[in-house]
């Protein structure tokens, strides 16, 4: 009788669905929400590349320790520019500049007004350099392309991986 290897033991178990510990994590390729985690708790987002593996609708605790949540505005947006120093619309003071967002904007950190109603928030995987990161995806720092990592502290930054620009 031929004896059966616990590789292969482990592999038919995530095939069933046994182990919650099978699941993909966060960046992971997929197809459908199920590769990501069959309890439902991931989703996996057919507009990037492969599919991404991730959590939608993320705050700053709730996406697994080897990732971080992503606030996401459409970067054709981001051109009005403001004062991130400034909490009103009087501060001319505070670097020269006045903060022109509205009422439904927000003025992020690197100086530009966003609206509020923009904003996607998802789970990205982090990553120290672009070899960390899966092919048709690059290790990019929040802040750029409109990506903004949502951290407890103002002075943290955050790599992550994203698409690869074109």
């Amino acid at each position: 009788m031929k004896r059966i290897g616990p590789a292969l033991i482990v592999l038919g178990l995530c095939a069933l669905g046994a182990g919650a510990g099978c699941a993909r994590k966060v960046g992971d390729g997929c197809t459908t929400s199920t590769d990501c985690d069959p309890n439902g708790n991931r989703v996996c987002d057919l507009s990037q590349p492969g599919g991404y593996c991730t959590i939608d609708g993320c705050d700053n605790t709730s996406c697994p320790s080897d990732s971080v949540c992503i606030r996401t505005f459409p970067q054709q947006y981001l051109t009005k520019p403001c004062n991130p120093e400034c909490e009103d619309t009087d501060c001319a003071a505070a670097g020269g500049r006045t903060n022109d967002c509205t009422d439904d904007e927000l003025c992020l950190d690197s100086g530009v007004c966003a609206r509020q109603a923009f904003e996607h928030r998802y789970c990205a995987a982090t990553c120290s350099n672009n070899g960390d990161c899966r092919g048709s995806y690059e290790c990019s720092v929040g802040g750029t392309r409109g990506n903004f990592p949502l951290l407890s502290s103002s002075t943290a930054t955050a790599h992550f991986c994203t698409q690869i620009a074109d």
